[in-house]
């Protein structure tokens, strides 16, 4: 089955005359000029990769050492039907050459398979496979979400659904931390989700069936990526912000007919011609984003909007057709969250929550904090998480989702504490405030604070985010978690590769589309069990 194109063009791009403009650098934009190559022929030195930070990664990137500590934005769920992904980087070998990235991370998860022993924590004490709660009308609830068309679920928010009940229950005290839901957040993507990840129902509350990668996301996926593209020819263009893109019309649609960046302070214009082809990223989940120390906390700077907010802006004025980004960048207030990442130099921390939870590192998964005012939740990998992280040295991150309450041991809002006083909190909650000294002289943890995390799960309605393929353009598409694809779920890197690809695709005019959307819930088998786990 092939894709068509929003505007039927009578000429097929010549891959050996093509230029690809791919603008934004995360996953969204390394996973098309990957297709573009593999699937399209495209030579490797006719595609230039913009993006404004020093490298490329997007929402991926981790970085940091040991003497300054590491920090990790956080990481994205994997589940083995992540189709687009795992065909993407079935082609790309990880970095020791032995095999593709996509075994790598199975044979990674089949070594060491998820199952928490502490998801949740009451009191002090872990929950082993905690109880969703769920009564017959929050059951009957979810199934009405489930199968409501989304033309009828229209901009809701999920609490418009559910009584004050439902948000004290296992169930979503446990979806919400796994998945980042908030009560505020659109009714349409708990759908999705609901079906995308009905199959994962039965071993939910231990996160069974959930796959993370050998190292961090950025050390297992985008360095190898990046690399591949590299050796292929692909150029980046770091520390360019796009901040304009002008237009022209051609017959009876319209193209882009030059970039407006800006590097190293000046302004530079690319002139685009019928053979330019323009793949834009949408929106940026990390804009704005801020980082605190040990003992200062990251500050909150919402107007402090980055380039891919400000370029949406623009290019959108009077094109209702690139869709609405003030329908997910207006209210950082219900998109906002700190993540926090401890750099360890000592055993005693992960020596205790292994003893606490049963669960080595990696196994366990997320462990949140269900008495917590700020809904904390931390996870501690299989180490080491970086590559070149050196022996001795453990590293965990978490996050809290209700950052503007106090904390039950630190009295004031997650949004205003220090690296210090986040792992007072995390201790107290673990009932380990005297082990504070030994922990506290041998850690570095570095809040981040970002203000749009959680925006491509804000409520929106038909025409907010625009199909990859505007209508009435050519040689023009957009990618990333803000643009419109069917079925599939936001905050997810197979969100992005899977925008990525039909991107590729389109503008290529190529006889073939993505793999279908996993649709467990076409499996009555799928559903029995799923039904059955939510008698739980």
């Amino acid at each position: 089955m092939s894709i068509e194109p929003q505007t039927e063009k009578s000429d097929f791009p010549n891959p050996h005359e093509a230029r690809f403009h791919l603008i934004g650098a995360g996953i969204s934009s390394l996973a098309a000029a990957a297709f573009l190559i593999r699937d399209g022929k495209i030579a490797g030195r006719n595609i230039t990769i913009y993006g404004d930070q020093p490298r490329p990664g997007g929402s991926l990137d981790q970085a940091g050492s040991v003497e300054t500590g590491y920090v990790a934005r956080g990481s994205r769920v994997l589940e083995p039907h992540y189709v687009c992904t795992f065909d993407l980087f079935s082609t790309i070998p990880a970095l020791d050459g032995s095999r593709s990235v996509t075994q790598d991370i199975f044979a990674c998860n089949e070594a060491l398979k998820t199952n928490a022993h502490a998801r949740i924590v009451r009191g002090g004490k872990k929950v082993d496979s905690p109880a969703f709660g769920l009564s017959e009308e929050h059951r009957l609830a979810i199934i009405n979400i489930a199968l409501s068309p989304e033309s009828v679920l229209g901009s809701s928010a999920v609490k418009d659904h559910f009584d004050e009940a439902f948000f004290s229950t296992g169930f979503w005290t446990l979806w919400a931390t796994t998945f980042a839901f908030q009560p505020w957040h659109s009714a349409v993507e708990m759908k999705r989700y609901l079906m995308r990840f009905v199959h994962m129902m039965p071993g939910f509350s231990r996160l069974q069936g959930f796959m993370r990668t050998p190292y961090n996301q950025y050390d297992t996926m985008v360095r190898p990526l990046a690399r591949w593209l590299e050796q292929r020819g692909v150029r980046y263009k770091t520390g360019a912000a796009v901040t304009d893109i002008r237009f022209e019309r051609m017959e009876d649609a319209q193209r882009p007919a030059s970039l407006i960046l800006e590097r190293d302070g000046a302004v530079e214009e690319v002139k685009l011609d019928s053979n330019d082809y323009t793949i834009v990223t949408l929106g940026s989940m990390i804009d704005s984003a801020s980082t605190g120390a040990m003992d200062r906390p990251a500050p909150f700077e919402p107007n402090r909007r980055g380039a891919a907010w400000r370029l949406w802006e623009k290019i959108a004025e009077g094109h209702a057709e690139f869709g609405k980004p003030a329908a997910f960048d207006n209210r950082v207030d219900q998109s906002k969250w700190v993540s926090f990442t401890g750099t360890m130099r000592d055993p005693a921390f992960f020596r205790l929550v292994k003893d606490f939870t049963g669960n080595v590192p990696g196994e366990g998964g997320l462990i949140t904090f269900a008495d917590s005012g700020w809904l904390l939740s931390i996870t501690l990998p299989q180490q080491p998480h970086f590559i070149g992280q050196p022996d001795g040295v453990e590293v965990f991150w978490g996050y809290g989702l209700t950052v503007d309450r106090p904390g039950n041991f630190v009295k004031k809002p997650m949004a205003e504490c220090t690296g210090r006083e986040i792992m007072m909190e995390v201790l107290g909650h673990l009932k380990a405030e005297d082990k504070a000294a030994q922990v506290l002289d041998n850690a570095i943890v570095i809040p981040r604070t970002m203000p749009y995390i959680m925006a491509e799960f804000l409520t929106r309605a038909p025409g907010d985010r625009p199909h990859v393929m505007p209508k009435g353009w050519w040689n023009l598409a957009f990618a990333g978690q803000f643009c419109e694809l069917s079925d599939d779920t936001v905050f997810t890197v197979e969100y992005s590769v899977r925008s990525a690809q039909t991107a590729v695709y389109s503008l290529l005019q190529l006889d073939k589309a993505p793999p279908p959307v996993y649709k467990g819930h076409h499996n009555p088998v799928v559903l029995y069990k799923a039904f059955a786990a939510l008698m739980n």
